[in-house]
């Protein structure tokens, strides 16, 4: 971050500070406080952080953003609501820098997207993403305050649970180009349908600059059809002819996949991405289409998708004792479960193993999502299915129905690693997805230290 004083940053946010300092970054953490830092005591459903200010004191904040008394003295500036401070401070920060800003959102596949996109944008400029899973109204605020006089472009993903959260993540960010990677059905459980999670996505339009560019993925029937006004509007895509980068020639490999785009009516780049499965072809789409809209060149823009690596257990692919790992449990819905059952369907393996886990959050169609994954497992001739969890029961049981040779249902995670290690063997395949909450990883750092 650029430095800043603290009369900058009251005026920034609508406070009044009761001195005057230099300001060097943003912690919400008292204890990774440090000399130059300003502690901001975000008040949270569980905590709240004004009960640490004293500590970020003593760690050598200089000053804090507070909304109520402490039992301290310091520098301090008085808020009315320190969360709403933050972002507005990061609204103004950003208002200071006049670059490229990529906003993007989507059910499915918006991490992978961000990573591609932010490889593509690094062969050309200075530039910075948000880091982790750091999307929300507390993550994409610190990802802003991030820039450096010297950053030149910046991705910054924007995650949400209800309507009205994309609105205000897009409105701080002020993004010049947005990208919707797709409408699943998460957060189905908040919103109610698919239209209304539609609408919740495009709230990304509230931020978008005046006649900036949105991309748009124009297999999705949601957003294909979708009323945009004010800003030129960008497709990319694979089944539809119209789009204005579409993906041919795609073939996979074991741990790629080589594709070709034809953008402006009949210009071809080839593409290759250092991992499988056909959504990631729209993934790395998007990224194409955004970083040729902000300058980079096509031949740049394929150099940065093959440095393209899989973040988190988001895809990872890991090759212990012959047995193919893939790591995919970092979360899961209907539509990313039936994305990489399609993939694992790809792999050239001996057998083709799944391990599925429940998909949380789906409300009213969770039995339904969860009995559909089974038929899905037979659809793509996956030779062995364990699942995991109550919800998941439901996946089993339909998988048996639809003739997957070999299913195995299971409630504890011991039980599960147990009957993996004397099932697996070498030349098998084996993918993990489930939901965040259900913690699958557990299973698989038992397996690597079983069989190393």
């Amino acid at each position: 971050m650029k430095k800043l004083m603290v009369s900058e940053i009251a005026k920034a946010v609508g406070g009044v500070a009761n001195g005057e300092a230099e300001i060097s970054g943003i912690c919400i953490d008292s204890r990774l406080c440090e000399e130059g830092l300003l502690y901001i005591a975000i008040h949270g459903e569980n905590f709240d952080g004004h009960t640490f200010t004293k500590s970020a004191f003593q760690n050598g904040a200089t000053a804090a953003i507070i909304h109520h008394d402490v039992d301290c003295e310091g520098l301090f500036i008085r808020v009315d609501d320190t969360r709403q401070a933050l972002l507005k401070l990061a609204h103004w920060f950003r208002s200071t820098f006049d670059i490229p800003v990529v906003g993007l959102t989507g059910s499915v596949g918006k991490t992978t997207t961000k990573e591609m996109t932010w490889a593509v944008l690094s062969e050309k400029y200075n530039t910075i993403k948000t880091e982790g899973n750091l999307n929300n109204d507390i993550g994409l605020p610190r990802t802003l305050m991030r820039l450096e006089e010297d950053t030149q472009a910046a991705v910054i993903e924007m995650g949400m649970s209800n309507k009205g959260e994309i609105s205000v993540l897009s409105k701080t960010a002020e993004p010049t180009i947005a990208i919707i990677s797709n409408i699943g059905v998460s957060h189905m459980e908040s919103l109610g349908s698919r239209e209304n999670i539609c609408a919740a996505k495009l709230e990304i339009l509230d931020g978008l600059r005046e006649g900036c560019p949105i991309m748009l993925n124009g297999d999705d029937p949601y957003l294909a059809s979708a009323k945009i006004e004010g800003h030129p509007v960008f497709y990319y895509g694979i089944n539809d002819k119209f789009c204005d980068f579409k993906a041919t020639d795609i073939e996979q490999h074991d741990d790629s996949t080589t594709f070709n785009v034809i953008y402006d009516s009949d210009k071809v780049q080839k593409i290759t991405i250092p991992t499988i499965g056909i959504h990631n072809v729209y993934n790395a789409l998007a990224a194409f289409a955004t970083g040729l809209k902000l300058g980079v060149t096509p031949e740049e823009a394929a150099r940065g998708l093959m440095k393209y690596e899989p973040s988190g257990m988001r895809q990872r692919v890991k090759v212990v004792n012959g047995i193919r790992f893939i790591e995919d449990c970092y979360n899961a819905s209907p539509d990313s479960q039936q994305a990489a059952l399609r993939m694992l369907s790809t792999v050239n393996a001996k057998r083709k193993i799944a391990v599925l886990g429940d998909m949380l959050e789906l409300g009213a169609i969770s039995e339904e999502a969860h009995r559909n994954a089974g038929l899905i497992a037979a659809k793509n001739k996956i030779d062995v299915l364990m699942t995991y969890g109550e919800r998941s029961q439901a996946t089993a049981e339909r998988a048996q129905e639809c003739g997957v040779p070999e299913v195995k249902s299971f409630l504890y995670k011991t039980e599960l690693a147990d009957a993996l290690y004397s099932t697996l063997g070498e030349g098998d395949a084996v993918l993990f997805k489930a939901s965040r909450g259900m913690a699958l990883e557990d299973v698989i750092n038992s397996l690597y230290e079983r069989i190393k």
